[in-house]
């Protein structure tokens, strides 16, 4: 039963008599298209009209774009719903998450690293009061993950790292200043990730705590934000098997394993049961590998609902989803009760949000005065004291800070990322900041790579031909030519990663780009995201965390190991992952 009154509604009689008044209004085609949280793809209007004329979805969800573009989309799809629509943006880390010209804090990780949970609140602050002004209302935020599995390639630096009271201080100020703008939290990745080492956006995957360990962790994070009035849930493709389990002692061991966005035990069990969470549950995107390779389509969308999820993220093809609800009515996979009850929750948490009276009073979407509060001058401010706070020195075994021209004059640097290009902008904007300092910069081609080929061919291009005559060079040489080896490993989490790991080009055990060099030179690496990069150079003797790529993270790591500025931050992982012999 929903209580429209209590925790996260509080829905006044006005409030409940428009929510049962909608929903008894409705048609079984409108409620289900209710259901649907589409992803926007641009602003053709034709497409709009028939996703919420057409099939009358119940939110949408864009990715970053300029900032009035956004504003003017939200605006147009808000005066084509027959009912205000929920939307929704990644807002985890800032304004950014939905405009280009957004302020961005770097990452969740980077928040928690500055020790001062005041943060956490300006980020949400900063997420909602700049989405709101494009229209935002629900924002896909705080994660509240536990990053305790280092070799897992998508939670890292996106969780507040891996000490659950941390996590939960953060995540609470966030949903207080979320508040505060109007905007619907939806914490998530319930049961949580960071367990298991791999990815659910490629496959189930699985949170194998025990139910005392859990409830300890995780249960204990998402039964105090449901109690300080989260809005929303968003579960994950994960599943929790000891629960499961708990809760339904029948399960076969495959079925425990099913993951909580089609689990009865977890969702309607767990979630609504066991923690009380009386709001709107929705999947994650429903695309993802987790979602779609446990059982075929047709059964999965209308599975989910029964189970429990309110509403389903995202499509692979909306109009074929919509379909497979309606037939799930009609084929007993999904109940009208059931139905009814999720679409009063969609409704419940519209109206908490006030969006009825709005779309009366035309307030949906601000005006575009709105806007100048995206990226605003505080809000840059606040953001750099972020960076400046969050920047955090591993160690510095070899006393090479601060560094200095004259000390150090000739920086060999190799920027370690996905692009190859040494005239990659962030490879250029990295050469720049050491070259304004005064360093003479050599910056390492990663194109170029010697195979065992290269070896029998009697002669190379001139690039080749220059990367072997530094391998085999004498170390002498070498070292008359560099002062001191500069790594910065831009490896930034991304969704549908098996793994997030230095690749070194090596042949023969030369070396080559990896730090071969140690006991020859000074070198340090830079991190700009993921932070446990010491698993596969613990050689490296100055070793700095910064989080982020972003600008001003750039400038901060650049002012500290100049000696400008100290080091302030308190790593919110242990990035020796839990190795000691990482440490010496």
């Amino acid at each position: 039963m929903i209580d429209l009154k209590a925790n996260p509604f509080y829905l006044s009689d006005e409030d409940i008599r428009w929510v049962e008044d909608t929903l008894a209004s409705m048609t079984t085609e409108e409620k289900a298209g209710q259901i649907f949280c589409a992803l926007g793809i641009g602003d053709d209007e034709g497409m709009l009209r028939g996703m919420i004329d057409g099939i009358g979805i119940g939110g949408i969800m864009y990715r970053p774009g300029p900032k009035a573009v956004v504003q003017n989309t939200h605006r147009k799809i808000q005066s084509m719903a027959k009912i205000p629509l929920l939307l929704a943006a990644n807002t985890e880390a800032g304004g950014s998450g939905l405009s280009f010209e957004g302020t961005g804090f770097g990452a969740p990780m980077a928040v928690a690293a500055t020790g001062d949970t005041e943060y956490a609140y300006r980020m949400g602050y900063v997420a909602c009061r700049e989405g709101a002004a494009m229209g935002l209302n629900w924002s896909f935020a705080p994660i509240v993950d536990i990053d305790r599995e280092f070799h897992n390639p998508i939670t890292n630096t996106r969780t507040f790292g891996s000490n659950p009271d941390t996590v939960l201080a953060c995540a609470s100020q966030y949903l207080d200043a979320a508040d505060e703008c109007g905007v619907a939290v939806s914490i998530k990745h319930f049961p949580g990730d960071g367990v298991d080492e791999r990815d659910q956006h490629i496959l189930t995957s699985v949170n194998a705590l025990d139910c005392d360990e859990w409830m300890q962790t995780y249960g204990h994070i998402y039964r105090s934000l449901i109690d300080r009035g989260a809005k929303t849930v968003m579960v994950g493709h994960i599943a929790q098997p000891a629960w499961a389990s708990r809760l339904n002692p029948a399960l076969s061991k495959r079925e425990s394993l099913t993951p909580a966005s089609l689990s009865r035990e977890l969702l309607t069990g767990l979630l609504r049961g066991e923690l009380g969470f009386n709001g709107l549950i929705s999947t994650d995107s429903s695309a993802m590998v987790g979602f779609t390779a446990a059982m075929p389509r047709s059964r999965a969308i209308p599975t989910a609902i029964e189970a429990g999820c309110d509403m389903v993220l995202f499509n692979k093809d909306i109009r074929e989803d919509y379909g497979y609800l309606l037939a799930g009515l009609e084929n007993g996979l999904l109940s009208m009760e059931r139905l009814n009850d999720a679409v009063k929750r969609i409704l419940a948490t519209k109206a908490s949000l006030g969006l009825h009276r709005k779309q009366r009073e035309g307030t949906l979407v601000p005006g575009p005065e709105a806007l100048e509060e995206v990226g605003c001058e505080k809000h840059r401010a606040w953001s750099n004291e972020v960076a400046d706070r969050a920047i955090t020195l591993v160690h510095d075994r070899q006393d090479l800070l601060p560094i200095s021209p004259k000390k150090y004059r000739r920086v060999y640097l190799n920027v370690i990322q996905k692009s190859l290009d040494p005239a990659d902008p962030t490879v250029l904007q990295w050469k720049k900041l050491f070259e304004d300092e005064g360093f003479e910069v050599t910056v390492r081609d990663r194109r170029v790579s010697i195979e065992p080929s290269d070896f029998d061919t009697p002669e190379l291009p001139p690039e080749k031909a220059a990367l072997m005559a530094e391998l085999y060079r004498g170390v002498e040489d070498m070292k008359k030519h560099y002062d001191l080896y500069v790594y910065i490993a831009n490896m930034q989490n991304a969704s549908n990663n098996t793994t997030l790991r230095l690749n070194w080009n090596v042949c023969f055990g030369l070396g080559d780009d990896a730090p071969w060099l140690c006991a020859e030179i000074p070198v340090m690496m830079i991190s700009t995201g993921y932070p446990y990069h010491l698993f596969d150079a613990p050689m490296i003797d100055t070793f700095i965390n910064a989080y982020s790529n972003e600008p001003q993270f750039k400038q901060a790591v650049m002012d500290k190991i100049m000696g400008r500025s100290g080091f302030k931050a308190v790593s919110p992982v242990d990035p020796y992952c839990g190795k000691d012999y990482l440490k010496f």
